[in-house]
């Protein structure tokens, strides 16, 4: 009896070791780098407050816009209506926060339902039960700040919306915004469009999709988005549905310009943790956006803190804006869908990190959703 006990404890530190030596494998698989944000102790930057209505839930998913040494962050709030709205704060250090709105400076109208129209989709992202503004991206362009949003309107459609206001207006915090216009089709649900904040080829872009293949839509002019002519996407019920990464959520801020090409970060899970957003990074080319340059094989930033788990989602980090200011790249993005963070990279490091031949370009053989 002796001996078999000592054979069984054997067994067990074996057993032991081999799960600790795994656990240290798993650690060690993602060794940081250069391309690896770094979050500051400053974070949340933005947090509900429980005395303005509009914003007493959530202060979440925000975007960002760089312009004459400052940081304009638009994010969306929910209150006590669980109404997705748009507040406005802005940055000089990129880290710490100042000018907070009082009043929500952006508002969605939603088509209001027929009288004993039941709700034909069921559908809360973030909480916003009652619909709203979700998710903004922000785009400098020709002097006009666009502003592309989902647009929900509480019962039976999730649209993506386009609006725009003038720079001098924005910056003066004078919140003429143009009338939305919705610039997806009706019976759909789409998510996550990015404007591209220069014209490729003398022509507008947006970048609507990013699997099964980068899908892009080019325009002489935004006018031609009347609200009678919409962007054809992959959606639930598109022939390309099934062909697509389901691990890719979809593209995450603004792409920035650089010298290797436009970089692109997008929310994406993994086989090993399938609830957690965590955020990428690709390179796609100045000339033929359509074409992936590089990718990063590793998360770029992942949801491994106390407040990116305590909240209306645990495990999401969700990042709708991301600035180069002074050389390095600032990432804002959302929290456990309660908070707005910050995360940074010095931007040549990150850059050179991601085109070294560490990282793959994207082939059949070597896709990293799938290492």
């Amino acid at each position: 009896m002796v001996a078999s006990k000592k054979k069984i404890r054997k067994i067990v530190s074996k057993k032991t070791r081999r799960l600790v030596r795994k656990r240290i494998v798993r650690r060690t698989k993602k060794k940081l780098t250069a391309l690896h944000l770094r979050k500051p102790e400053s974070n949340p930057i933005i947090r509900p407050i429980a005395s303005i209505p509009w914003q007493s839930k959530a202060t979440f998913n925000p975007a960002a816009l760089y312009h004459d040494g400052k940081v304009h962050i638009i994010y969306r709030a929910i209150g006590d209506t669980d109404e997705s709205v748009l507040g406005y704060a802005e940055s000089r250090d990129g880290l710490t926060v100042s000018g907070q709105s009082l009043n929500a400076v952006y508002c969605h109208v939603k088509e209001k339902k027929a009288e004993g129209m039941r709700p034909v989709v069921f559908y809360s992202s973030g909480g916003g039960w009652s619909g709203g503004c979700e998710d903004p991206r922000l785009t400098l362009l020709d002097e006009r700040v666009y502003l592309i949003y989902t647009a929900f309107d509480g019962w039976g459609s999730i649209r993506i919306a386009l609006s725009s206001i003038s720079l001098d207006d924005f910056i003066s915090k004078r919140w003429y915004w143009r009338e939305p216009v919705l610039i997806s089709p009706p019976g759909e649900i789409n998510k996550n469009w990015v404007l591209f904040p220069e014209k490729i080829k003398g022509k507008y872009a947006i970048l609507h999709s990013l699997s099964p293949e980068i899908s892009i839509d080019y325009f002489d002019s935004l006018e031609e988005l009347d609200g009678s002519k919409f962007i054809e996407s992959v959606h639930q019920g598109h022939p390309l549905w099934m062909k697509r990464d389901m691990l890719v959520r979809g593209v995450g801020p603004t792409p920035i310009k650089t010298k290797y090409g436009w970089l692109v970060l997008y929310h994406a899970m993994e086989n090993a943790n399938p609830n957690q957003y965590k955020l990428w990074a690709m390179m796609l080319d100045l000339d033929n956006p359509e074409k992936i340059l590089y990718r990063s094989i590793q998360p770029i930033l992942e949801p491994d803190s106390a407040y990116e788990n305590y909240g209306f989602k645990a495990g999401v980090v969700y990042s709708c804006g991301a600035v180069v200011k002074d050389g390095k790249l600032f990432v804002y993005y959302g929290g456990a869908d309660t908070v707005s963070c910050v995360a940074t990279a010095d931007l040549d490091k990150f850059l050179k990190e991601l085109v070294s031949a560490k990282h793959s370009t994207l082939t059949e053989e070597r896709i990293m959703m799938r290492a």
